[in-house]
C-alpha cells in the first residue's frame, strides 16, 4: 500500500483549510506547508512537513522547524539541518531536469531517509523507472510529486514497485479522498471459501463471454462470476492445457452475460458492462487479488450449464456458464475442475457477500434474487 501527501503550499486560505478537515480521518501520510499559522490547523494525527530551499527566508525557515515533524530540504542546503532539531525527521529534494539530476537523486534515494522527487514535465516515466530500479535496495522512502489522481495512479505502479508516496496539490475538496482511495488499492487478500456443488442443469444456448485482460495470468487464477450478488464462484483463466488449441493465459471464459464479477472498490459489475479499459480484480486461489484491465469481452452463442452450490452455512451460490470441458472452475489448493466433470459433492471456491447490490454498490435494503 501506498502512501498519499497532500501539498497545501499556494492553496487559498479557504482550500487549505477544507482539505485539511478532509484529510484528518483519510490515512494521509503527511501534509507539506510553508505557512506556520496553517500548521496550526492542522490536527496532531496528521504529519506536517516543510520543503525548504536556498531562497527560502532564514526567518520562515526557523519557524517552520519548531513546528513541522518533517523537514524536507534542497540537496544543495540538506546538510545544513541535520540534527537542527530533536526528533524532526529530515529529507532531501531532488529536482530531476536531465541526466546529471537523475544520476544525483539515485545517489540520494540511497543514502537519505526519505527523498522527495519533483520530474520536470515529460510524457514519459523513464527517469522514475530508473530512479527506482537504482534505489531498489534502498532502506529509505521516495516520495514522488504528481500532477493529478491519474498521474498518481501510474507512478504507484512505475515498475510494479512504484513510489513509495505521491505528492499532491489538490485541486477542489475530494482529490484529498481520491487520492488516498488510489493509493490504499484494494484489499491484499480476499476470504474465499468452500462452496458444494449440489445441482447441475444443462440449460441449451445462451450467450456467454470471455474476459480477455491485459495482464498475463496464472493457473490458480481467474476471476469471481455468478448469478447472484451476494455468492460468486472463482472461474479459472485458460492457462490449463487445452485439446485442439493453445492456451489463452489472458483470458477467462467467464460466465452468462448477465453475471456480476467483482470489481475495485467492492462494486459489481454485469460481464455485459465491460469494455476495452474496463477494470475488474483477479483472485488466486490463496485469495490474493490484484486489479487487472479487460482488452476486451468476447460473446458468443454456446450451451450453457447452470452450477448450483452451497456454502457450509446453507447459503445458495448459483452461476451459469458455457457448457463445456475447457471451461474451468478452481478449488482448494488451485486445484481444476472441468464444468463438465464436476457432480454434486464436488467442492470449488467461492466468495460471499452480505450486502446487496443496486448498480453495482453494495445497499442495505431488502432484495431478493432467485
Amino acid at each position: 500500500m501506498k502512501t498519499a501527501w497532500i501539498d497545501l503550499r499556494g492553496l487559498s486560505s479557504e482550500l487549505a483549510t477544507a482539505v485539511i478537515e478532509e484529510s484528518t480521518h483519510l490515512g494521509i501520510g503527511a501534509v507539506v506547508l510553508d505557512d506556520p499559522e496553517l500548521a496550526a490547523k492542522v490536527p496532531p494525527t496528521l504529519e506536517k512537513a516543510a520543503v525548504v530551499t536556498g531562497e527560502t527566508p532564514t526567518t520562515l525557515i526557523d519557524q517552520l522547524v519548531g513546528v513541522v515533524d518533517i523537514l524536507i530540504a534542497d540537496h544543495s542546503i540538506a546538510e545544513k539541518f541535520e540534527g537542527v532539531r530533536p526528533g524532526l525527521r529530515t529529507g532531501v529534494l531532488v529536482k530531476v531536469l536531465g541526466e546529471e539530476t537523475l544520476q544525483l537523486a539515485c545517489k540520494i534515494a540511497n543514502e537519505a531517509e526519505l527523498t522527495l522527487v519533483e520530474f520536470r514535465q515529460d510524457p514519459s516515466k523513464i527517469p522514475l523507472e530508473i530512479l527506482l530500479a537504482a534505489a531498489d535496495k534502498a532502506k529509505g522512502s521516495i516520495v514522488t510529486v504528481v500532477e493529478d489522481v491519474e498521474d498518481a495512479m501510474v507512478t504507484i505502479g512505475v515498475l510494479e514497485r512504484g513510489s513509495d508516496a505521491v505528492l499532491l496539490a489538490p485541486r477542489r475538496v475530494g482529490d484529498a479522498s481520491e487520492l488516498v482511495r488510489v493509493c490504499q488499492g484494494e484489499a491484499e487478500t480476499l476470504e474465499l471459501e468452500p462452496l458444494e456443488i449440489v445441482k447441475l442443469t444443462h440449460l441449451g444456448l445462451g450467450d456467454r463471454v470471455c474476459v480477455d485482460t491485459c495482464s498475463h495470468m496464472q493457473p490458480n487464477e481467474g476471476i469471481l462470476v455468478g448469478s447472484y450478488s451476494t455468492g460468486l464462484m472463482l472461474v479459472s483463466s485458460e492457462t490449463h492445457p487445452l485439446p485442439y488449441m493453445p492456451t489463452r493465459p489472458f483470458r477467462v471464459n467467464a460466465a452468462a452475460l448477465s453475471s456480476y464479477t467483482l470489481t475495485p472498490g467492492n462494486r459489481t459489475r454485469y460481464l455485459s458492462e465491460l469494455r476495452c479499459g474496463s477494470e475488474i480484480l483477479a483472485v488466486n486461489t490463496n485469495g490474493g487479488v490484484r486489479r487487472v484491465i479487460v482488452c476486451r469481452i468476447k460473446m458468443e452463442t454456446r450451451p450453457m450449464l447452470q452450477i448450483e452450490a452451497r456454502t457450509a452455512s446453507g447459503d445458495v451460490v448459483n452461476m451459469v456458464g458455457q457448457d463445456d470441458w475447457h471451461v474451468r472452475a478452481l478449488g482448494a489448493g488451485g486445484s481444476v475442475h472441468n464444468f463438465t466433470e464436476l457432480r454434486p459433492g464436488d467442492h470449488i471456491l467461492g466468495h460471499t457477500m452480505t450486502d446487496q447490490r443496486h448498480v453495482g454498490y453494495a445497499i442495505r435494503e431488502f432484495l431478493h434474487e432467485q
